[in-house]
């Protein structure tokens, strides 16, 4: 059996029509031999069967980026099931960002699917190609001081001696380090000296080195906070490092399950959770940090976006409380830019040298000249000016956000607006299920990420969780945003 239209001595698989131009977004023609099993599996197991047919397809290379995909309408009748089904799976997906489809364009197999894996992987980038991107993680980079960094920039180059070209400190200059102590000692409680300040390339190289010491050591597992990052897992996957996803509750990553776990490591996000946006309890950092002496472990705090809080008091950083058991990281990818690649990471001195001989390994270090420009702004002030005018926009955008779901979601849940560049938005079941919801949401052009992508909990009553970012966007495009993505999901 062939769809309608096919070359009738296609082989098995998926065969390129003569007639389709080559590259992305070509028609392909198929023979879906591939998907009988599943068309013909039990009635209560169709559907399940049939989405992971297709997503094991795309994942195994069987069908390829750019691939356009039949209409639900033709690929019900090829495999003999209903029209419903199809869509379905179709809808669950593009929700998981294995597909994209658009308004009268059809259906295609998405671009994350190059890498064999979901969106949720790769969603810290921009999508250029939606109408209105809510995906977390991303500042307004046109808020960049471009005009204080290129001058900034000018007498870097003209101070700077020939020497100083050469191949720096692994661990960073020692200005930068310095500057950086400074900063974090001030403004998030850190203990910090310049002797244990490492400059990286953000967060994730951060992360990686620390997870390859761990393994370097014999450590074969951490834990992290369900739901928490899943580019955490992968980064200390990347190390060799498996990881125990141990569950939250109001106060912080569940300290009595992580006992449970065996692992001497955990990672969180303690002044502002990812994603649920709560700032771990004094009771709960204080469990957390009993449970790293009693195991003689270590907790890695990544403090992703520390600087932005605006309805509460401020939350110091865990390392504040004991620096020999917790290793800290930060960036300026939220406060500045992502495309800097400029970060920090203190740890313990029980693995201070390691991590520097990893450092000077990995990279030798990072370039001199951005490291330069980054000191100046420390030590002249410019970056807490420029901190205070981010503060300022990005609370207006909050608002802006929060008003518009609760006037277009009646029942709108809204949880995690205290601080951060993130809100995590509940809505009833009545907008569900969340599969078809993310799915119209895509087919209107609108990014978002779903809270289920950050989890191993199955979803339990039905309701819809977003992680809703609102850093990137003014707040007109915000409030339009809402009334489409309301429109959309109608």
């Amino acid at each position: 059996m062939t769809p309608s239209g096919t070359n009738p001595q296609a082989g098995t698989g998926l065969e390129p029509s003569d007639a389709a131009p080559d590259g992305a977004g070509r028609a392909w023609t198929a023979s879906w031999e591939l998907l009988l099993p599943a068309a013909r599996a039990p009635a209560r197991a169709r559907g399940r069967t049939l989405q992971e047919a297709l997503r094991e397809s795309v994942r195994s290379g069987r069908l390829a980026p750019g691939t356009r995909l039949p209409s639900s309408r033709e690929l019900a009748a090829d495999l003999g099931v209903s029209r419903g089904l199809i869509t379905d799976a179709y809808e669950q997906l593009t929700a998981e960002g294995y597909l994209r489809a658009g308004r009268g364009a059809g259906t295609w197999v998405g671009e994350a699917a190059r890498a064999g894996r979901p969106a949720a992987a790769v969603d810290r980038a921009p999508r250029p190609d939606a109408r209105v991107d809510f995906l977390p993680g991303v500042p307004d980079l046109s808020l960049f001081p471009r005009a204080a960094w290129a001058s900034a920039h000018r007498e870097v180059l003209a101070e700077l001696p020939h020497q100083g070209l050469g191949y720096p400190d692994p661990r960073g200059l020692p200005r930068l380090r310095t500057a950086i102590a400074e900063l974090l000692t001030r403004r998030r409680g850190v203990v910090a000296s310049p002797e244990r300040v490492i400059v990286c390339s953000g967060v994730a190289q951060a992360m990686a080195l620390v997870g390859a010491v761990l393994h370097a050591r014999g450590e074969r597992a951490v834990a992290d906070e369900d739901p928490g990052s899943p580019e955490h897992a992968q980064l200390m996957a990347a190390a060799g490092l498996d990881t125990a996803h141990v569950p939250m509750d109001g106060e912080g990553v569940s300290v009595h399950r992580l006992r449970e776990t065996g692992v001497r490591t955990v990672v969180t996000t303690p002044s502002h959770q990812f994603p649920a946006g709560i700032a771990y309890s004094a009771r709960r950092r204080a469990e957390l940090l009993d449970w790293a002496r009693s195991v003689d472990g270590l907790v890695v705090e990544d403090d992703y976006d520390g600087d932005f809080r605006y309805d509460r008091d401020p939350v110091g950083a865990l390392q504040g409380l004991d620096p020999e058991r917790v290793a800290y990281t930060g960036s300026v990818s939220k406060s500045l830019a992502p495309g800097l690649r400029l970060g920090w990471l203190l740890v313990p001195e029980s693995i201070g040298e390691a991590v520097v001989a990893r450092k000077r390994l990995l990279d030798l270090g990072n370039p001199v000249i951005d490291q330069e420009l980054l000191a100046r702004f420390l030590q002249r002030g410019t970056y807490d000016r420029h901190l205070r005018h981010c503060r300022r926009v990005y609370q207006e955008r909050r608002n802006a956000l929060v008003d518009a779901f609760r006037r277009c979601f009646p029942g709108a849940e809204l949880s995690g607006i205290a601080a951060g560049l993130h809100v995590v938005v509940r809505l009833p079941a009545r907008y569900g299920p969340e599969p078809v919801f993310l799915g119209r949401a895509a087919a209107a052009g609108i990014a978002l990420r779903p809270l289920s992508s950050c989890t191993q909990e199955p979803d339990r009553d039905g309701a819809v969780r977003l992680i809703v970012g609102y850093a990137q966007l003014p707040p007109a495009r915000l409030q339009e945003g809402v009334r489409l993505l309301a429109g959309a999901v109608r």
